[in-house]
């Protein structure tokens, strides 16, 4: 917050900072700045933080900017702005308007990804932690393993009908969770479509090379991964529970319709991304 303010007064700009308060309440703010006149409205935050923004600018003509600083930056890095450095600050007075694709989970909007099974229940755990981060993460992560049970999962994609087990279940805009961790190695946010990934229950020591396998790009070499892309995705599961977008957890009912909005977010980028 400080850098900011400080680029603000270094560069003269008409803007200021203003602080969230409560859940949502930073969608309040950006509508807020719509209201008033502004062109762009920048966040400063996670990947949840940036969610509450894009979600009060979806289908408007004002301008996202990033200034990424949580614990993955899924966006961020997909975007080509991995972390709050000098490019950051810089790609909001230089930077090109890039036009994406968002996505909507039960009509709750994401921007990178969503999900549901373990990694909806790692972002519950993730949400009430003090202290966060990487390493964190993997803590919850691996605190978590021996308790989840996976569902069972039934998808209609068009006439295409698939039943799986699913231990995570992932419908990506973007390519990656964040950190460099690729969920949907190859997607993009702006082709009008959405790739749902879903990893099937394997024990711990084969969790291993398949977590190597996320980190390396190389998913669709994995027997455990089935991937798919499309415009609606309708998810069935035995019950209602969490689902996660962008990291941030809420509940919702046993069907979750996932769909693709395109072309209805402008986000500001660097010129080279």
């Amino acid at each position: 917050m400080n850098r900011a303010r400080e680029f603000i007064q270094e560069q003269q700009l008409d803007a200021i900072v203003v602080p969230t308060q409560r859940p949502l309440h930073a969608t309040e703010l950006a509508r807020q700045a719509i209201a008033e006149g502004c062109d762009t409205v920048v966040a400063i935050g996670g990947d949840g933080t940036i969610n509450e923004v894009a979600t009060g600018l979806i289908g408007t003509k004002t301008t996202l900017g990033l200034i990424p600083c949580g614990s993955g930056n899924g966006l961020g890095r997909h975007l080509g702005i991995p972390k709050p450095n000098q490019l950051a600050f810089d790609t909001l007075l230089k930077g090109r308007t890039r036009v994406i694709d968002s996505g909507a989970a039960n009509g709750r909007p994401f921007f990178n990804v969503m999900g549901l099974g373990f990694d909806a229940d790692i972002a519950d755990r993730f949400a009430k932690l003090t202290r966060r981060g990487f390493n964190a993460y993997v803590r919850t992560t691996l605190s978590a393993w021996s308790s989840y049970e996976p569902q069972n999962i039934v998808i209609r994609n068009g006439n295409q009908t698939i039943e799986s087990p699913a231990l995570i279940l992932s419908v990506a805009n973007s390519d990656q969770f964040g950190n460099n961790c690729y969920i949907a190695p190859g997607a993009q946010v702006d082709d009008g479509l959405i790739d749902l990934t879903i990893l099937k229950p394997i024990g711990f020591f084969k969790a291993i090379p398949l977590a190597m396998r996320l980190f390396q790009g190389s998913l669709d070499a994995s027997p455990h991964a089935l991937r798919m892309q499309g415009t609606k995705f309708v998810i069935q599961r035995p019950t209602a529970g969490l689902v996660h977008a962008d990291g941030e957890p809420f509940i919702t009912s046993a069907e979750v319709t996932v769909t693709v909005l395109p072309k209805s977010l402008r986000v500001l980028v660097p010129v080279d991304s």
